[in-house]
């Protein structure tokens, strides 16, 4: 992202997906699976019990709503969001181990895993993180090179993606604040979360129609986003789910998985 640079890609205007962070055991997981096209599924590593994970791909597979992989640090105490330092090796076993589980779980119910997601901590480090961001891709490859992997734009992690030739997800996020650089401000400062609805649903159309949104500090920066997050975990947020879709019907932009 970069600021003050308006997108021209008309898909902008007219298409978007919505995901939610799903099977973590908190939140209204039925209620989102009526307002998402994509689902976020965790993979047991920072949340969600295998019978969790389970009944979650089942009740997405009903819904029509696709099933991605939200892979994480191996850290539930800290619902993975705490850094860790990590051999590539260990990486990339930990992430392959979600991965292939959260499929066969998937698989077992009629759907299948098709994106990669990471979680937390991990997703923001590997924004940056080199070593990190490569071993995403490699487990990504590894198990399948037909899997997406879904990110903030103009992070490590898709552009070694793209290099590897896996498809990307550009994603943006309704209820969080943004840095002038395009990265999310973190959890523990002071407005980093946002919780009014109706402030949320008009960030999100005018993400998704103009490519732009106003970062914490008042300049204006480029978001270009193939998905939009919606987080299911915090309070209020199925109704701000419901608020972006009644906005972005209001706006015009269809509701559709993105086509990576």
């Amino acid at each position: 992202m970069t600021p003050d640079r308006a997108t021209t890609d008309p898909a902008h205007a007219s298409r978007i997906d919505l995901n939610a962070d799903l099977g973590e055991g908190v939140g209204d997981d039925a209620a989102m699976l009526t307002i998402v096209t994509s689902a976020n599924v965790a993979c047991g590593f920072h949340a969600g019990t295998p019978a969790d994970l389970l009944a979650t791909c089942r009740a997405a597979v009903a819904a029509g709503v696709r099933i991605g992989a939200q892979v994480s640090y191996p850290d539930r105490a800290g619902f993975g969001r705490r850094f860790m330092e990590m051999s590539t090796p260990d990486l990339i076993a930990d992430l392959v181990y979600q991965i292939g589980a959260l499929d066969a779980l998937a698989r077992s119910v009629g759907g299948t895993v098709t994106y990669v997601k990471p979680h937390g901590a991990l997703y923001n480090t590997v924004v940056h993180h080199e070593q990190q961001a490569d071993a995403i891709v490699t487990a990504v490859r590894d198990v399948n090179p037909d899997l997406a992997v879904m990110g903030l734009p103009d992070s490590e992690v898709l552009a070694r993606a793209e290099r590897a030739g896996l498809a990307v997800i550009t994603e943006a996020f309704a209820d969080r604040a943004y840095t002038p650089a395009g990265t999310l401000v973190p959890r523990t400062e002071q407005g980093a979360v946002l919780s009014d609805s109706a402030e949320i649903a008009r960030r999100v159309v005018e993400m998704t129609t103009s490519g732009r949104l106003t970062a914490i500090d008042g300049s204006v920066i480029t978001v270009a986003a193939d998905s939009i997050c919606l987080h299911g975990d915090t309070p209020g947020a199925v109704d701000h789910a419901r608020a972006v879709l009644e906005a972005l019907g209001r706006a015009g932009v269809e509701v559709a998985r993105s086509r990576s």
